[in-house]
């Protein structure tokens, strides 16, 4: 078997090469200050027990894609 020339850093493509950079979701993610987020809600989260949380980020992003959508609750 021939000797490859390129190096593989991993198995799989990450998910941010897998997804179109011109999407305006992708976009819009890119713009917005997460870490604002989670200076802004993580003093609410108990991080000593119970089950751990989702993480703020994501949960933030799912309450922007209902608002940006229309969705209601009841749909959610």
């Amino acid at each position: 078997m021939l000797k490859r020339t390129s190096k593989q850093l991993s198995m799989f493509s990450s998910l941010e090469d897998m997804l179109s950079h011109q999407h305006p979701l992708f976009q819009l993610s890119n713009k917005i200050n997460w870490e604002c987020f989670e200076n802004a809600f993580s003093p609410l989260y108990c991080s000593t027990n119970g089950r751990p949380a989702h993480p703020i980020r994501l949960m933030c992003g799912l309450l922007i894609l209902k608002h940006l959508r229309n969705v209601s609750d009841e749909m959610v």
